[in-house]
């Protein structure tokens, strides 16, 4: 397992919000301890990402916006070189998305911060710019992906990414699945946007087996559209304790999610590339470590 980190992702915010430095923090220690096997990795600085690539999915006067000292709102606040910090998380997702094409095995990217709910023109949600989307265009324009399809399981509708993606319609060469709560922030995702932009809204405190139902189905229409990449939003905040959602997954159910990717792996071919979206239980680096230690233990084809 390659995880993408960089400490310096942790230099900003307050444990004060949901969203904060403690997430990576704790979750990079806790997997350097129990899985010393696996390879950390500090990815390209964020002066690596050309303007050019972030404009694949935002727009100049949003770029500008960034370097400005005020709140963008009440859950995303104006940091010192927020910028920068998310241009990090972009140069991860990217470097991911490289990774897992070339070589076919599972990456994941332990950044902050998050980015599914940045639009093309707006910073929202703990999110500033969109690396899922950002990663996905660029997987198609200079990575050889054909085909990208991103899957978001994070509890909160990637509203960000579909709506990016979802701009981008007139091309057959994106897939967006997601399965998020509903009612829940950002009141998105009700309906399917047309047969490439597909959600799946579950209710609050909906049993688990129909959650994973949910899951489990979207994640089979991802397959159906047969990409060359797959990239997972991968948010941790549909755990039973999560203390900003009403969902009901364990921490089984996130093991479960991973070895449904490594069997995609095998089977069909298909890598995959996870970036961290949300999650703000205590027990983030226990969900974490669950999913990706299923994801990487099928990892190899099965012999008989």
């Amino acid at each position: 397992m390659l995880i993408f980190y960089d400490p310096q992702c942790a230099e900003y915010g307050s444990s004060m919000r949901p969203e904060q430095p403690a997430r990576v923090l704790r979750t990079a220690a806790h997997l350097r301890t129990t899985r010393p096997e696996w390879e950390f990795r500090v990815p390209p600085p964020a002066s690596s990402v050309a303007e050019a690539t972030l404009l694949l999915a935002h727009a100049p006067a949003h770029l500008r916006r960034l370097a400005q000292p005020h709140d963008f709102d009440a859950d995303t606040p104006f940091f010192d070189h927020i910028g920068d910090h998310a241009r990090r998380s972009v140069a991860a997702a990217l470097a991911a998305a490289a990774h897992a094409l070339k070589q076919r095995t599972p990456v994941f990217s332990l950044m902050r911060p998050p980015g599914h709910h940045a639009t093309a023109v707006q910073a929202m949600g703990f999110c500033y710019l969109n690396q899922i989307a950002i990663a996905a265009l660029h997987a198609r324009r200079a990575l050889g992906a054909a085909r990208v399809a991103v899957w978001d399981f994070d509890a909160h509708h990637g509203n960000g990414t579909e709506a990016i993606l979802h701009s981008h319609a007139a091309s057959p060469d994106l897939f967006f699945a997601s399965v998020h709560q509903h009612p829940g922030y950002p009141g998105t995702g009700t309906r399917d946007l047309g047969p490439r932009t597909r959600n799946w809204p579950v209710a609050p405190h909906t049993p688990r087996p129909a959650h994973l139902e949910a899951l489990r189905a979207s994640l089979d229409a991802v397959v159906a559209f047969r990409p060359d990449l797959i990239l997972v939003s991968a948010g941790f905040d549909a755990y039973a304790r999560d203390p900003i959602t009403a969902m009901t997954l364990e921490r089984d159910d996130f093991a479960t999610l991973g070895r449904w990717l490594a069997e995609i792996r095998v089977r069909h071919a298909i890598p995959a590339a996870a970036v961290l979206e949300g999650g703000y239980s205590d027990d983030l680096p226990l969900l974490v470590e669950a999913f990706l230690a299923a994801w990487e233990k099928d990892a190899e084809p099965h012999r008989p």
